[in-house]
């Protein structure tokens, strides 16, 4: 004969505020720390340097079309109205190589501080760890003001342009005049374009450096700028090369 045995219930453990179950903690969440962990700056530096690398591609990309507009239109004749027979057009344009040797020599040296401004300040956001901890210390360290010095060197060189391009002026090399003076120009004024850019990106730096952000956020900035600035040199150097010995 069956016998039934009476069913017991088995009650779930109701624990934490409001009888529900705690959830285990949640490690990680986005690299911005919106979901109350620290910022992971060094994805977000990561990301930043990705971008960087596409923007750069997009800058060379237009000054290889410039490059090869130009070496083109050099050896290319034109048509001329009054005899209806192609002529080489082409006129030679005398730079002023002195002014520019000069301002080569000023974004040289504007390259080497803010390499120096990105060494400084990845050295700080890697000691920040340490100063953080409640009775260490590691003494006082003196920083230089390399990104300062780096924008001043940089204004020294759009100067230095401006005054090429009155130069220019003076003897008759103007945007109208000839293709070749419209290629210097050209060229000239779409680099000190970019570089303006870079010039902001350094003032900025400077803005977050005075509002006491984060030395992991600055670093980001200036890391980036640093690359930028470094790339905008060597593409002065090689735009100064091409006016020079393929004029």
């Amino acid at each position: 004969m069956a016998s039934l045995t009476p069913t017991v219930p088995v009650h779930e453990p109701r624990l934490g505020r409001g009888g529900d179950v705690p959830r285990p903690p949640f490690a990680g969440g986005d690299d911005d720390g919106r979901d109350g962990s620290s910022p992971d700056y060094g994805a977000r530096l990561r990301r930043v340097r990705l971008g960087l690398i596409i923007g750069l591609v997009s800058v060379t990309m237009i000054f290889v079309s410039l490059t090869s507009a130009y070496i083109v239109r050099r050896g290319m004749p034109s048509l001329d109205d009054r005899t209806s027979t192609y002529v080489h057009d082409w006129i030679q344009v005398n730079l002023p190589v002195g002014l520019l040797l000069v301002n080569t020599l000023l974004l040289l040296v504007s390259s080497i501080t803010m390499e120096l401004a990105r060494r400084q300040v990845t050295r700080h956001a890697a000691l920040a760890p340490v100063k953080s901890i409640p009775g260490v210390s590691i003494g006082n360290e003196r920083s230089f003001p390399w990104l300062g010095a780096t924008v001043l060197l940089g204004l020294g060189f759009l100067a230095g342009q401006l005054m090429v391009w009155s130069d220019l002026s003076d003897r008759g090399f103007y945007l109208a005049t000839n293709a070749s003076s419209a290629f210097v120009r050209l060229l000239t004024a779409t680099h000190a374009v970019h570089l303006s850019g870079g010039m902001i990106a350094l003032l900025y730096a400077a803005v977050t450096s005075f509002l006491r952000k984060p030395v992991e956020a600055r670093r980001i900035v200036v890391d980036a700028t640093a690359w930028y600035w470094h790339f905008m040199t060597l593409l002065w150097i090689y735009i100064f090369a091409l006016l020079q010995f393929a004029r």
